[in-house]
């Protein structure tokens, strides 16, 4: 999509994000249930053996029939693209990142970093991970990994993390430059299990009304909710508000842990149902830490999966208000089946239906490059700015499109977004220059005191505009005007993220969001 929502992009200039995008039947989570992996896959020698075996797994486990005559020649992308478009093989790599994406901890020493002019600038530091305990700081830079010069350096995002990452246990030699020191320090960092909350944010919105916001379902999901809402409970929270918008999911058990939480005793949250996978039912256990208070579910094009499962349950079950717009449409569920190298193949065997037996997902008929540009339609054809309505079955009473559909709508917000906004974010530009300039000039105290009233002066904008002149970018002062109520907000909010981390980014955030006031106000 050209245009987004400003949530959407500010996520983009600020994190390299994995979007799941699934409901994951996951490798770990199979082997604690007690699953015997009988479809063990074992290495092939090449890629032709493996095709063989992939198109084997297929004929034993795919959630609907399949010709495979069809199949037997195409390269592996190809034939899974004509299965659905959630079928996909991961490269060691990929398989690797996403079981630690989910897992909720991996093998690191616990920092964010942001490129900056070719160099590594340390934006967080996991408190109490390695790189705290070593002494590295936000604000420092990164000059070497081990034997490697990282500074000055265009190597790809991959390549660094996979320098930093490693075996818990081994040690890393990071050479730092300090803030204000003339001397770089060296620091021997010992890797270790870093655990990644998949809670963003958590915190009161007004005296009675909380706020979570869940970036995806991972292996410690409905704990972390938990943790939350005991804290909120203290702080006099009675109303929830429950952020799933851009969640892409995650795995079933996550999702279904925290239904349990907000859903009473023996309810139906979920099922499960394919050609080789008999319909396996989700009921909620009871004794959860929010049953009863009100509740909103908030959704948007981007939340997917395992999110749907949640929204849906809640909408189907009246449990509380669904907010926002119509969700993905992602109904399909995989399992992991790994290789002998590393590598995986995530294989469709079964859809999920909501307690009334929706099923979400939406129509991948016209291929795998429509079903991947559905939401650039959904702009395009008026749904996400216009609230247009998709149409409904008149028999049945559900939409045709896919994906969940909120019970109070709201437009997406493009009010300052034009072309010269855009080529600031692609350029990223105003990240640069947030965290080259501004962010020396105020301090995390200064922000946290000041949230609500605090907005960048007029001296911090004319020297951006300075600063888009040294990137070779042409002003524009009529689309200038336009833009820059969104140009400064932007600078708040991404000052408060790199001060105050994701928490303070979603507080400086959800100050002008729309749907966070829509929930507000229908939870009166």
């Amino acid at each position: 999509m050209k245009n987004n929502t400003r949530i959407n992009l500010l996520i983009a200039l600020t994190y390299s994000v994995t979007l799941i995008g699934g409901m994951f039947l996951g490798y770990k989570f199979l082997k604690d249930q007690g699953y015997e992996f009988k479809k063990s896959v074992h290495l092939a020698d090449n890629n032709a053996e493996k095709v063989d075996e992939i198109i084997h797994i297929i004929n034993r486990n795919y959630v609907d029939d399949i010709n495979a005559d069809t199949l037997n020649h195409l390269p592996i992308d190809s034939l899974l693209h004509k299965l659905d478009p959630h079928s996909i093989y991961l490269p060691p790599a990929k398989a690797n990142e996403l079981t630690e994406n989910l897992g909720g901890n991996f093998g690191g020493i616990g920092i964010e970093y942001y490129i900056l002019k070719d160099t590594l600038l340390v934006t967080n530091v996991v408190k109490d991970g390695p790189a705290y305990l070593a002494g590295i700081k936000q604000g420092d830079k990164i000059l070497k990994i081990d034997t490697v010069y990282v500074s000055g350096k265009s190597l790809p995002r991959e390549q660094m993390m996979g320098k930093i990452k490693g075996r818990k246990g081994t040690p890393v030699k990071l050479t730092i430059m300090h803030p204000g020191n003339a001397q770089a320090v060296v620091f021997t960092v010992k890797r270790d299990r870093v655990k990644v909350s998949s809670i963003d944010a958590s915190y009161m919105l007004n005296m009675d009304v909380g706020y979570i916001r869940i970036s995806k379902f991972g292996a410690e999901t409905d704990k972390d909710f938990v943790e939350s809402v005991k804290n909120l409970k203290a702080a006099g929270m009675k109303k929830l508000v429950l952020d799933l918008r851009d969640n892409g999911g995650g795995y079933l058990t996550a999702a279904t842990g925290l239904a349990n939480q907000i859903l009473q005793e023996n309810k139906l949250i979920v099922y499960t149902q394919g050609k080789h996978e008999p319909r396996t039912d989700y009921i909620a256990t009871g004794g959860g830490e929010f049953e009863d208070g009100k509740l909103a579910v908030l959704i948007n094009e981007n939340s997917a999966s395992a999110s749907e499962i949640l929204a849906g349950a809640v909408q189907d079950l009246k449990r509380g208000i669904i907010i926002g717009r119509r969700s993905f449409g992602k109904g399909l569920v995989q399992e992991q089946f790994p290789f002998g190298d590393g590598s995986a193949l995530n294989l469709t065997i079964a859809r999920y239906y909501t307690p009334s037996g929706r099923s979400i997902q939406k129509s991948y008929k016209e291929g795998y490059r429509a079903y991947q540009n559905e939401l650039e339609r959904r702009f395009n054809d008026g749904e996400l700015t216009s609230g247009k309505v998709v149409k409904k079955d008149s028999v049945k009473g559900r939409f045709l499109h896919g994906g969940i559909q909120p019970d109070i709508y709201v437009k997406l917000d493009t009010s300052g977004y034009n072309k010269f906004y855009n080529t600031l974010s692609s350029k990223r530009v105003l990240l640069d220059f947030v965290y080259d300039i501004l962010a020396s000039r105020y301090t995390g105290s200064f922000l946290e005191q000041n949230l609500t009233t605090f907005n960048v002066s007029d001296a911090d904008f004319k020297d951006f505009l300075k600063y888009i002149q040294t990137q070779s970018i042409a002003i524009d002062a009529r689309q200038l005007a336009t833009a820059k109520p969104v140009i400064l907000n932007d600078m708040k909010v991404l000052l408060c993220k790199y001060h105050l981390g994701d928490a303070g980014y979603y507080k400086a955030l959800n100050l002008s969001d729309a749907v966070v006031k829509q929930a507000i106000n229908s939870l009166q």
